[in-house]
């Protein structure tokens, strides 16, 4: 029997199937499509995941940047800027990078873990068994799996096969159009890279440009075609067809009298240069969803087949991918059978409140970036407050996910259920990175004192003793689960042992 079946090689899918694979469990990963697509999805990572990816060892191949990630001096809020320079513990980390390349390496690392990825499997039905989920495909066949992850989009076929609803607002008052396309030379802005347009001025790359009219966003990327994304909202708009979407494949002359409405002056855009493929892409309105569960005995659900959210923000690949790695190690405990009672119900009671952070938070960006001049008001007293240190920091750690705290226990202690922020570790062999010492998604028990390796004895088959020295901190002892967050720890104080046990038997089984 299979332990695990996820039904989707997309981002989330395999972050997931490679967490399980560093835990010892062999998934089985299957996807409906018979090759990579080439759609054109996300254009990047914003968030605590580049982080996390930097503490799998995955950041560096990904960037081709032999650094630690380094954070934002600023970002946008709503299409007000964000301005991070000043903040000492700035959580904001992007990669400008498309989806396929990360698809491309998460898949590459995957078969260097040995997971199998079988392409052309369609679920079409599931029987679930007391043990085990029959799963059924397209073509007839039935492979039995302890587990079921639906890790297979917003419309995910596992999801609705398990009877799980998806309860939220669905909203057709806006068009996005984004395109790949190409402008001449002269209305490149020197200085900055964005779009110099007579008649209108500079429109600043990688933000959100609100007018009178609408919203435009210029992304030049490096090495790829430069995008343009506009939202308008109809009741706007003069001319009813230009919200008509009929069926029609989206033009490029579409895209350029879209930009013509927002900013009220034409911009010479035209065809992307290269071979592609090109993003030519209409969406009318959009969806805020979260399923009514994350669980149904043993199926789960991962990504967008347990939430859908406005893309403002960019802060999907952050949400999906951490449920990647929450799930993970708790799966595969499960599987291995030292779970404690309740570790798998822990995944949806930690992450469902981390979707309703960005549901939140992608709701509030999508009302500030309306017409009006009620909404005009309301941005002048919202940009006053961001140009706030406090107020910034913030909405940093909101758009980073960077601001969720897990219930642990011990409110007393500031790291308890948060994520281990980085640190400098002095062992007895040199300083080393903490992302260095989480490459291989073990608990991870870190001991200044030197005293603690007898009382972690009994897990030494599941947790992993590093003596070291925090730099810049009085903690004596941190206890570290796979997802990066603190399941323990001492400060000043010489560290009880009985605390110690307790916390390793609550998250890490009996010994």
């Amino acid at each position: 029997m299979i332990d695990v079946i996820i039904a989707g090689a997309g981002p989330n899918g395999l972050m997931l199937a490679c967490e399980l694979a560093l835990a010892g469990i062999r998934p089985v990963v299957c996807e409906r499509l018979t090759g990579p697509t080439t759609e054109q999805r996300a254009n990047g990572l914003v968030g605590q995941v580049v982080r996390m990816l930097d503490r799998r060892g995955l950041y560096q191949r990904i960037t081709g940047d032999p650094g630690p990630p380094r954070p934002q001096p600023g970002y946008v809020f709503g299409a007000l800027p964000l301005d991070l320079r000043a903040m000492p513990d700035n959580p904001l980390h992007t990669v400008a990078v498309p989806q396929a390349r990360i698809v491309r390496l998460l898949t590459e690392r995957a078969a260097e873990l040995g997971v199998r990825v079988r392409r052309g499997c369609a679920v079409t039905g599931l029987t679930r068994h007391a043990d085990s989920v029959a799963v059924t495909f397209a073509d007839g066949a039935t492979l039995t799996c302890r587990y079921l992850v639906g890790a297979d989009g917003g419309q995910s076929t596992v999801r609705n096969l398990a009877g799980i609803d998806f309860p939220g607002v669905t909203s057709d008052d806006s068009v996005s159009r984004t395109a790949h396309v190409s402008v001449p030379a002269d209305v490149i802005d020197p200085a900055t890279g964005g779009l110099a347009v007579p008649g209108y001025g500079v429109v600043p790359p990688f933000l959100h440009t609100r007018t009178g009219r609408g919203l435009v966003a210029w992304a030049p990327f490096p090495g790829r075609p430069p995008g343009i994304t506009t939202i308008e909202w109809p009741d706007t708009i003069e001319s009813p067809e230009s919200t008509d979407d009929g069926g029609t494949p989206m033009t490029l002359a579409e895209m350029r009298a879209s930009v013509a409405r927002v900013l009220g002056v034409d911009v010479p855009i035209g065809p992307p240069a290269g071979d592609g493929p090109h993003l030519l892409r209409r969406l009318v309105g959009g969806n805020t969803r979260i399923a009514g569960r994350y669980r149904a005995g043993r199926v789960l659900l991962l990504g967008d087949a347990a939430h859908v959210h406005s893309a403002i923000g960019g802060p999907g690949l952050n949400l999906g991918l951490q449920d990647a790695v929450n799930l993970g190690w708790k799966l595969a405990a499960q599987l291995h059978g030292w779970a404690p009672d309740g570790l798998l119900d822990t995944y949806e009671a930690e992450r469902r409140p981390a979707a309703q952070r960005v549901t939140m938070s992608t709701q509030a960006q999508s009302a500030l970036i309306t017409p009006g001049a009620n909404v005009t008001a309301l941005r002048t007293l919202v940009a006053e407050l961001l140009a706030e240190p406090a107020a910034a920091a913030h909405v940093a750690a909101l758009l980073a996910g960077a601001d969720l705290r897990y219930d642990m226990g011990g409110p007393d202690r500031p790291l308890v259920g948060r994520w281990a922020p980085d640190l400098v570790l002095h062992t007895d062999t040199g300083a080393v990175r903490l992302a260095e010492a989480t490459r291989g998604a073990r608990p991870l028990l870190l001991d200044a004192t030197g005293t603690l390796a007898g009382v972690a004895g009994a897990w030494r088959d599941r947790v992993d003793v590093v003596r070291a020295k925090i730099e810049g901190s009085t903690t004596l002892a941190l206890l570290l689960r796979p997802d990066c967050y603190v399941a323990w720890e001492s400060g000043m104080d010489d560290p009880d042992p009985d605390e110690l046990r307790a916390a390793l038997t609550r998250w890490f089984g009996r010994p």
